[in-house]
C-alpha cells in the first residue's frame, strides 16, 4: 500500500536518531529514512491488496514481523524474533510517502482525526501497557511522565482505576499528566511516592504499577510502593547495569511483564475504540508545526518542555479533516 503522509509525530527514538547518539550510530544503517508515527491517505496499492482503496485515511503499525515463526501463527505477532521496524531498520514516514504490507496498514474511523491517528504508535505502547491489568478500582503508579505515561494515566482513569499516581522530575509534564487526570502528579525531585499514600487515603501500596522512565532508581521506588501481589508493566529500558531488590519481588509476589510495542492488532481495536467511546487524549499535543520547520520540532523535543510534537506534511482540508 503506497500512503501519501499528512502528519507525522516525532518521537525520542526519532531524537536519537536525529541527535546520531551511540545507540544510533550502532543501531541505524544509513541511508535511512526515520520516523514510525503517521497517519495519511492511501493513493495506490498493489495488486494483491485487498482491504484498502485509494482515498482511504489509514495509519500503521511500524513493526513488519515475518508472519511464518511460531509466534506469529500463533497470533502473537508482537513477540516475533524477525521484527523489523520502519524508520529504524527500512525506511520510515518521514518523507511525502511510505510504502507498507497491507497486513501493517490500520484504517482510520471517521470518528477520529488524522492528527490523533498519526500518534497511534505510542498511544499504543501506553495502551497495551495500561490494559495489560484489570483496572477497575485499582491503584496506579506510573513511573515517567513522557507523553506516553500522560497518555496511559487517560487510559487508566477512562477504563476505571481508582488513583492514578505519576512521577516524574519534569514540573511541565506533570502539569500534562494533571490535565489527563492524574490524580497526582509527583515531582520526585521534591516529593516521595509514600507520601502520596496518606494524602488519598491508601492504606496499602499499589496494585499496579506501569514503568515508562527507563530510570533504574524509578523501577526500585515503584517495586518498594507496589502492594503485595502487585503487578508491573515494563515499558521503559533501563540501563543495563540495573539492580532492583529481588528480595520485595519474591516476597511480595510481584509480576513483572516486559512490554515490547502493540499486540496486533487487538491494541489498535481497542485504541480505536476507546476514542470512539469518549477518551480524550488530545492534551498530550502541544506542539504543531508545518514540516519545514522539522528542526525547531527537534529543538522542543530536546528542551523536554512540549507533550507530543506534531509535523503537518499536508494542510488538512474538509475533505480529509474528520473530528
Amino acid at each position: 500500500v503506497l500512503i501519501q503522509i499528512h502528519k507525522t509525530a516525532i518521537c525520542g527514538t526519532d531524537l536519537h536518531i536525529y541527535e546520531w547518539d551511540s545507540w544510533a550510530q550502532r543501531t541505524i544503517q544509513t541511508p535511512m529514512i526515520f520516523g514510525h508515527e503517521f497517519a495519511g491517505v492511501v493513493v495506490e496499492t498493489g495488486p494483491g491488496v485487498t482491504h484498502f482503496t485509494v482515498g482511504d485515511r489509514v495509519s500503521g503499525e511500524g513493526h513488519i514481523t515475518c508472519g511464518y515463526c511460531r509466534n506469529c501463527r500463533a497470533g502473537k505477532r508482537h513477540l516475533c524474533h524477525r521484527t523489523r521496524g520502519i524508520g529504524v531498520n527500512i525506511n520510515g514516514a518521514f518523507a511525502e510517502y511510505l510504502v507498507m504490507p497491507e497486513r501493517n496498514v490500520w484504517p482510520i474511523h471517521d470518528d477520529i482525526s488524522l492528527e490523533t491517528a498519526s500518534y497511534f504508535d505510542p498511544f499504543g505502547n501506553a495502551t497495551h501497557c495500561a490494559l495489560s491489568f484489570d483496572m477497575v478500582g485499582e491503584d496506579v503508579l506510573i513511573t515517567g511522565a513522557g507523553p506516553i505515561g500522560i497518555m496511559a494515566t487517560a487510559i487508566c482513569r477512562f477504563v476505571g482505576a481508582r488513583h492514578v499516581v505519576i512521577t516524574d522530575v519534569n514540573d511541565y509534564r506533570l502539569n500534562l499528566a494533571r490535565s489527563m487526570g492524574a490524580s497526582l502528579a509527583l515531582n520526585v525531585s521534591r516529593e516521595s511516592i509514600p507520601d502520596s499514600f496518606d494524602r488519598l487515603g491508601m492504606s496499602n501500596g499499589f496494585d499496579i504499577g506501569l514503568e515508562m522512565s527507563g530510570n533504574a532508581q524509578a523501577f526500585r521506588d515503584m517495586i518498594s510502593a507496589m502492594y503485595h501481589g502487585g503487578r508491573i508493566a515494563l515499558l521503559g529500558l533501563l540501563p543495563q547495569d540495573t539492580t532492583i531488590n529481588w528480595d520485595e519481588v519474591i516476597f511480595k509476589g510481584l509480576f513483572i511483564k516486559g512490554i515490547y510495542g502493540r499486540e496486533m492488532f487487538e491494541t489498535w481495536y481497542k485504541m480505536t475504540q476507546m476514542l470512539r467511546s469518549g477518551l480524550d487524549i488530545s492534551g498530550v499535543v502541544t506542539h504543531r508545526l508545518p514540516v519545514d520547520e522539522f528542526q525547531q520540532g527537534f529543538e522542543i523535543m530536546e528542551s523536554g518542555q512540549c507533550g507530543k510534537v506534531i509535523l503537518d506534511w499536508i494542510p488538512e482540508t474538509e475533505e480529509t479533516k474528520h473530528a
